[in-house]
C-alpha cells in the first residue's frame, strides 16, 4: 500500500531526480539558480490540473453498492458532476465495478462504456494508472489504504487551485547542502510509518545518512519507493508545527555513488525539504515523520508552512 501511496506523492509534488550539485564545485549563483529551477518545477507539478491542488474528495467505499453523484440521496456526495453519476460495486473480495447512470456522460479511461471493472492503485503494474472515471473537469480513481478502498477525486476548476496561495520557503541557504556518510544496514532494518488515516506500514530500511551540524551528530533513516530508486526521507525538526508543516516534510537524496555500500556519501540537501500533500489538501494520505526523524534540531531551509493550510 505505502509504494502505491508515495508513487503518488513522488508524482504530484515536484519529486525530480535531478539534484544541485555539491555548493563546494557549484558558484553560489549557479546553486541558487539550481534550487529556483527545482522549486519551478515543484511548482509546476503542485498546480497542475491533476496536482494535489485539485483534489475535492477522498470517499471511503463501504462493501456492496455506492451509490454516486451529487444529489443528496447518493451514497457518496460528491463536490461536482452529474447529480446521479453511478453506482460502484466493492465485492467481497475487494474487486470492484462501476455501473454509470443513463445521462451521466461520464466515461472510463476516457471510453463511453455504460459499466465497467474499476482497477485500484494497489493493483496496478509497471507504469500502468487506476481506471480513471470522469466527469466534465472532474474524475476519481480507487485508491487501497491497507485493504480499505477510497475514491480520489479530483477537480481541475477546485477552489484550492485557483485560489491557491503560493508556496513560501526559508531563504536558500548553501550551508544545508549537507554531505552524510551512507551507514548500510545487511540486513535492511524495519521501520514503522504511520499515516495520517491511522494505518501503519513496515518499511525496509536500507542504511542511515549520518551528518554533523553545528557540532552534533545526526541520522536520518530512509527508505526506497522502488528497488534500485531514490533515498526518500520523512522528517520533522524543531520548525515542525512552527514555521514548517507539523506532521513532517520530504526529503529525496540519490543513492551513493557505489550504490548501497559502505563509506559512501549521501547529500542532504535541505532547501530540497518540500511539505506533502497534507499541507494543503484534507484528502491526502501522507505518512507521518516516524520518531526516528524526528530531529532535535532546527531545520531552517526548503518550505516553510503553507498559509492557506487552514
Amino acid at each position: 500500500m505505502l509504494r502505491h501511496a508515495l508513487v503518488a506523492v513522488a508524482l504530484f509534488s515536484g519529486v525530480v531526480a535531478v539534484h544541485a550539485e555539491t555548493p563546494a564545485t557549484a558558484p553560489a549563483a549557479t546553486y541558487e539558480q539550481q534550487i529556483q529551477q527545482w522549486r519551478s518545477g515543484r511548482l509546476q507539478r503542485l498546480t497542475a490540473p491533476d496536482g494535489w491542488l485539485s483534489l475535492i474528495g477522498l470517499e471511503w467505499l463501504q462493501e456492496g453498492d455506492n451509490r454516486v453523484g451529487s444529489a443528496a440521496d447518493n451514497d457518496i456526495v460528491l463536490k461536482a458532476g452529474p447529480a446521479h453519476l453511478g453506482t460502484v460495486t466493492l465485492a467481497k473480495d475487494g474487486s470492484l465495478r462501476i455501473v454509470l447512470a443513463r445521462g451521466s456522460a461520464a466515461t472510463v479511461d476516457g471510453k463511453p462504456v455504460t459499466e465497467a471493472a474499476l482497477v485500484d492503485d494497489a493493483h496496478v503494474a509497471g507504469d500502468a494508472t487506476p481506471t480513471r472515471v470522469s466527469f466534465g473537469a472532474a474524475n476519481f480513481y480507487v485508491i487501497d489504504r491497507d485493504g480499505r478502498k477510497a475514491l480520489r477525486v479530483r477537480d481541475s476548476d477546485a477552489a484550492t487551485r485557483k485560489d491557491f496561495l503560493g508556496v513560501d520557503y526559508f531563504p536558500i541557504d548553501p550551508s544545508w547542502h549537507i554531505v552524510a556518510t551512507w551507514v548500510p544496514f545487511d540486513p535492511p532494518h524495519k521501520l514503522e510509518i504511520g499515516s495520517v488515516i491511522g494505518t501503519i506500514d513496515k518499511v525496509d530500511v536500507p542504511g542511515k545518512a549520518v551528518f554533523q551540524h553545528d557540532g552534533h551528530t545526526y541520522e536520518l533513516l530512509p527508505y526506497q519507493e522502488e528497488p534500485g530508486g531514490e533515498l526518500f526521507f520523512v522528517i520533522a525538526d524543531r520548525t515542525s508545527g512552527k514555521e514548517t508543516y507539523g506532521a513532517a516534510r520530504f526529503l529525496y537524496a540519490a543513492l551513493p555513488e557505489n550504490g548501497l555500500g559502505r563509506d559512501g556519501k549521501v547529500i542532504l540537501d535541505f532547501n530540497e525539504a518540500y511539505n506533502p500533500p497534507c499541507a494543503f489538501t484534507p484528502f491526502a494520505t501522507c505518512p507521518l515523520a516516524p520518531p526516528e526523524n524526528r530531529l532535535d534540531l532546527r531545520i531552517t531551509a526548503g518550505e516553510k508552512k503553507y498559509r492557506g493550510e487552514h
